[in-house]
């Protein structure tokens, strides 16, 4: 048996590896998730009625079949409750993008005309901030926002408002945690763009004429686009199923999708419909990961 044969299906089984993983990982709970999501709900524990069970043999399951149920999946676009939650979903995570992309692509676009020096110490100070736990982050902000707070002190002593503000248990709360805690997200693909990025091209266009302004319009824009795309798709995908920022720092007069979730599961016990929501919400986050897939094959393929 020669060499290469011999390393060969080592290399073969490495491979179905990552499929093996999905297969027990994804795929089996995803099933568990679709049968409670078929299945009716009951003063039980676990609180539903399964609607087939593999171990009854197949008769019992054919006969199990005929009865899958799609009301859950029937009460989530008839209850006015969950579509405003997905709504509210989607619009909190396009207006936290779109905050994201403001703010983030000045400060990636700065670490990467920095000398090559200091770019390290940068992409550290990015990076410094996952060092610490993301809840205690977010406590953290709660003590910030609160009404004797650090941000009203300040406001106060620059005598910028005659009376503290109400930050917490707001919008405006909620967008500052979901900013703050997923800038990192936006900066470092579209630093990771930008600094690849040949200046040749930028003087190229300023030696014919075109002001700083139009050369970063017409070539370090457009080129930074799969950055753009790739920061956007990793921070929007997140941000939809978000709860942990809009529970602690948002109030409870409009729930995101998250919340929802939470509730079904853990106050009111319907297991079933929480099981279709998340479903939905999947369903709903599948052409987003789809297109930062190829995304990424693309600015993969560009690179070699």
């Amino acid at each position: 048996m020669s060499t290469r044969r011999i390393f060969a299906r080592p290399a073969r089984y490495a491979a179905i590896a990552p499929y093996l993983w999905m297969a027990l990982f994804f795929l089996v709970p995803f099933g568990i998730v679709v049968k409670i999501s078929l299945s009716q709900t009951a003063i039980a524990q676990p609180p539903y009625t399964p609607v087939f069970e593999l171990g009854e043999g197949w008769e019992a399951f054919k006969a199990a079949f005929e009865q899958l149920s799609l009301d859950n999946f029937r009460l989530l676009v008839s209850d006015n409750l969950y579509i405003l939650s997905y709504l509210r979903s989607l619009v909190v995570a396009v207006t936290s993008t779109l905050i994201l992309l403001v703010i983030g692509y000045p400060i990636a676009y700065g670490m990467a005309r920095l000398p090559q020096r200091w770019q390290g110490i940068a992409m550290i100070l990015v990076i410094v901030p996952f060092w610490t736990s993301f809840l205690i982050r977010i406590y953290a902000w709660i003590n910030i926002l609160q009404h004797d707070g650090l941000l009203n002190r300040i406001l106060l002593a620059l005598h910028l408002v005659s009376e503290p503000v109400a930050w917490l248990s707001t919008d405006t709360a909620m967008y500052i945690g979901i900013v703050y805690s997923y800038l990192p997200f936006m900066i470092l693909p579209l630093y990771a763009t930008l600094a690849k990025m040949d200046r040749a091209l930028l003087e190229a266009a300023e030696d014919l004429g075109a002001s700083p302004l139009k050369a970063f319009w017409l070539v370090t824009f457009p080129l930074s686009l799969p950055g753009v795309g790739a920061g956007i798709l990793l921070c929007f995908i997140p941000i939809v199923g978000e709860f942990v920022i809009p529970d602690l720092l948002a109030g409870s007069n409009s729930l995101m999708i998250g919340q929802t979730l939470w509730l079904e599961f853990f106050t009111n016990k319907d297991w079933p419909v929480a099981s279709a929501v998340a479903i939905a919400l999947l369903v709903l986050l599948v052409p987003p990961l789809v297109l930062y897939d190829r995304l990424q094959r693309r600015q993969v393929e560009g690179g070699r």
